[in-house]
This record gives C-alpha cells, sequence and structure tokens, in this order.
C-alpha cells in the first residue's frame, strides 16, 4: 500500500475537499438520488479574500452560506458533501443550532452553474450525499452539474405542472430522452418529451413535487441547473469505442485486402512467366 502522507506537528488534517475531485469521506458514497430532502435560503454570497490555499497562501474565492438546513445537517461532518441545487459541494463548517452550513465555490462551480446568479433570501434545493444503506429513489447524481438550461414555459395539466426547458448546449441533447432521466437543480425528474434539434425538452412535476422543490417557483425565463444522466454518458462512450475498434479493424481488412491483391497478381505474373 502507498505509505501514508506524514504531516508536521500541529499542521491541521487534511479534510475531503470538493466534489469536482470524486473525493470519499467517511465511507460515505458521493453520489445522490435526486430526491430533494429539503429547501433552503441563502443567507449570504460573498467575495472573501482570507481563503488559505494547500501552500499556505491567502487567496480570493466565493463563500456562500445556506440556512434553513435540518435534514441535510444529520450525521454531518465538516468536509461533507451536500447537494445546493444539484451542485455537489463540500461543508467548510455547519451550525445544527443555527441550520447553517458554508460552501466554498470554485471558479469552475461558478461557471458551470446556476449558483452565481443566487441572491440573499433565494431559495435552493437541499440533499445530503446518500448512505449506502440508504435507498435511492430517483437516480444516481453525481451533483456534477454540465450546465445550465432556461426555463421556456409552463403549463398547468391538472394538478400537475409540465415545464418545457431549452437553450441546453447542444452537445448535452443526445443524453436527454423521452422517458429517461435528468437532474434538473438536483431534482431527479422523468423527460416527457424532448426536441433534439429546437434543443429543449419538457418534464412533469406531480403535486407532491410542486411544493418540495424550487423549480415551480422560479419563472419563465430562470436558469436551472442540469446534470444528465451519468448512465447515458457512459453507454455513448462504450459505443464510441466499439465503433472506433470496429473502424480501425475497417482500416486493417482494407489494408490486408490490398495486400492480399498484390500478393496475388505478382503470384499469377510469376506463373504466366514460368509458363512461357
Amino acid at each position: 500500500s502507498p505509505p501514508r502522507l506524514r504531516l508536521p506537528p500541529n499542521h491541521p488534517h487534511p479534510h475531503p475537499h470538493a466534489c469536482e475531485a470524486h473525493a470519499h469521506a467517511h465511507g460515505q458514497a458521493m453520489v445522490f438520488s435526486g430526491i430533494v430532502q429539503e429547501m433552503g435560503r441563502v443567507v449570504a454570497l460573498e467575495t472573501r479574500d482570507d481563503l488559505v490555499t494547500w501552500d499556505g497562501k491567502v487567496s480570493k474565492g466565493t463563500v456562500m452560506t445556506i440556512g434553513g438546513i435540518e435534514k441535510g445537517l444529520v450525521d454531518a461532518y465538516e468536509g461533507c458533501s451536500i447537494a445546493i441545487n444539484g451542485v455537489c459541494l463540500t461543508a467548510k463548517s455547519f451550525d445544527v443550532k443555527e441550520k447553517t452550513a458554508v460552501f466554498g465555490l470554485a471558479p469552475e462551480t461558478l461557471r458551470r452553474t446556476n449558483l452565481k446568479w443566487l441572491k440573499v433570501g433565494d431559495p435552493v434545493n437541499i440533499e445530503p450525499s446518500l448512505k449506502v444503506s440508504d435507498r435511492n429513489s430517483g437516480h444516481y447524481v453525481q451533483g456534477h452539474v454540465d450546465a445550465t438550461a432556461e426555463i421556456l414555459s409552463k403549463t398547468q395539466d391538472g394538478e400537475s405542472l409540465r415545464i418545457r426547458f431549452g437553450k441546453l448546449p447542444s452537445d448535452l441533447m443526445p443524453y436527454i430522452v423521452e422517458k429517461g432521466y435528468v437532474a434538473v437543480d438536483g431534482t431527479s425528474l422523468t423527460v416527457t418529451a424532448v426536441d433534439v434539434a429546437e434543443r429543449w425538452f419538457e418534464l412533469m412535476l406531480i403535486e407532491h413535487t410542486q411544493n418540495a422543490v424550487v423549480i415551480p417557483l422560479k419563472p419563465v425565463g430562470g436558469a436551472v441547473n442540469i446534470e444528465v444522466d451519468i448512465m447515458a454518458k457512459y453507454s455513448s462512450e462504450q459505443v464510441k469505442a466499439v465503433q472506433k475498434n470496429v473502424e480501425a479493424l475497417r482500416k486493417e481488412l482494407r489494408s490486408l485486402k490490398g495486400t492480399l491483391v498484390a500478393a496475388t497478381a505478382i503470384i499469377l505474373g510469376i506463373l504466366l512467366f514460368k509458363r512461357k
């Protein structure tokens, strides 16, 4: 086994870093279900210049404080993972009594997600990472947001709410399929309609979900975080690998065919020469 890192005396023990690093902590799988546990609110979103990096230097960064967290702080520890609007974040610190937790937002997180547009008081979806023994009533959600989409329309359909999302990057549309999974602001939902060419898809929120997540509270034109199904991504990559291998095999066969044709021509030439 690799040697363990030896730290200098009085050096703070390194905590697991952000989910973007795919870290694992305290034996818990770094995965979510897309079943939002509760809604909280933004208490603070600020740029600070007192963040200490690995080499002891002081740097500038963005820090967000979320309030109203109860279920998300059960069994929580410093460095644990909590999804905020579907973004897997590392809790820098938390206060169970005050129901708050503080998260650092990396530049990649700000670029990819709608967290950069949040304001104090805005509601957010909250889901703690799953334990190995937990039930997964949604689908496997990593908390690694691919991009944001825009709410194009909201239509009441009986007791359900039908929402159309658009302006998703075209390279993500092949992973959005009718009756497939997609995570919207961290909510595991089923696609009810899709138009790849026009880059839109629709979802239907049942009455329970409407009252449990932030999506219905957002206006038309509002931004939501999108994470496509990771299983679809893996399947696509496997198909691409097979296609690449097949094409390589075809090239080899074409090359071999050319070699065989040339060899046959030479042999026929030799035979004809001997007959003369």
